[in-house]
């Protein structure tokens, strides 16, 4: 990877990335080019010089003549900021996407700042439908603590959920007013190293991942892009409440929420090996049921949710944790 001179011509570089070609490869002439995004990575527009003293004309030269990444293959690492079209030109704002944990069930373990996924039942500490002494998942009380999510018994209503609102965050417009029609997004792009986990709503029912139907892939990386559309009338997707001002974290107009959890793989809750390869030990920062400090092999990862509509994306921490 490296980058392109900017300094004269305009250049156009552009390459398939690695998903796309394997679509070219099938050779069955299905392989269409229907849609393409733009994206402004490497551009910093306070570079714009409005006092630029040969006029106008120079005020974003420098901007114009910013070196630009060369075109790569990897759609894992690329189009992260994307550009996007409104036909409105009368707006002031544009909508955004926030992490939601007002209620301490959506939100993350204090101590490391990241949703906490425990792997198997003996991690979650729910051996037997039984909350068991040395699992992390409950404390002393019976609670659930905060910020963890049960990778295995994920349909039994404990555990933290991930929560996303999107609309517009201000408070000069009031969030009792609609939000426009062109603003909601009408699905969202997650993606997860699918050697760790995958995506489930939050009653613990797999979502969909199939090519075919248009619900996601797995690229070469095996990075899962799961597409989750209002229209599915999945549980993931829901109108954010309007009854009060503390519904959302959104302040003004609010849009829909993306609600979802975190199923660990049958690597991770079976077997340590991705553990001892990619990950490392805690003896310092979770806890059994007694309150005592237990040893524990952990993974870090990224799982990113994308607006469809908006471009805008997160990128929020996940610790998957394995008692050992």
């Amino acid at each position: 990877m490296g980058f392109l001179d900017n300094s004269g011509d305009i250049i156009l570089d552009v390459v398939l990335t690695d998903h796309g070609r394997k679509e070219l490869s099938k050779g069955d002439g299905s392989f269409k080019i229907t849609k393409f995004a733009l994206g402004d990575e490497e551009i910093d527009y306070s570079l714009y010089n409005h006092t630029h003293s040969s006029g106008s004309s120079y005020y974003d030269l420098e901007i114009l003549q910013t070196p630009i990444l060369e075109a790569f293959t990897d759609n894992a690492a690329s189009m992260k900021s994307k550009l996007v079209t409104y036909e409105n030109l009368d707006l002031l704002f544009l909508p955004i996407m926030k992490l939601s944990e007002i209620d301490t069930k959506n939100a993350r373990y204090t101590d490391p700042n990241t949703f906490v996924v425990a792997v198997d039942r003996f991690t979650e500490g729910t051996v037997d439908g039984t909350t068991a002494e040395n699992g992390i998942g409950y404390d002393s009380t019976g609670g659930v603590r905060q910020g963890i999510i049960f990778g295995e018994s994920i349909q039994n209503g404990d555990g933290t959920t991930i929560k996303v609102d999107q609309g517009l965050d201000t408070t000069q417009i009031s969030y009792l007013n609609p939000i426009p029609a062109d603003m909601v997004e009408t699905g969202f792009v997650i993606q997860i190293d699918s050697r760790f986990g995958s995506i489930v709503d939050p009653q613990g029912n797999e979502l969909k991942l199939d090519e075919k139907e248009g619900s996601g892939y797995i690229d070469d990386d095996g990075i899962a892009y799961y597409t989750i559309l209002s229209s599915d009338n999945t549980e993931a997707i829901k109108q954010i409440p309007t009854d009060s001002q503390g519904a959302s974290v959104i302040a003004g107009p609010r849009g829909v929420r993306l609600e979802f959890k975190i199923k660990a793989s049958l690597d991770l809750q079976t077997s340590s090996f991705l553990f001892e390869r990619l990950g490392g030990t805690d003896s310092a920062k979770f806890f059994d049921k007694s309150g005592a400090a237990t040893d524990v092999l952990y993974i870090d990862s990224i799982i990113r949710v994308s607006g469809m509509n908006s471009g805008y994306s997160l990128d929020l921490p996940v610790r998957f944790v394995k008692l050992q």
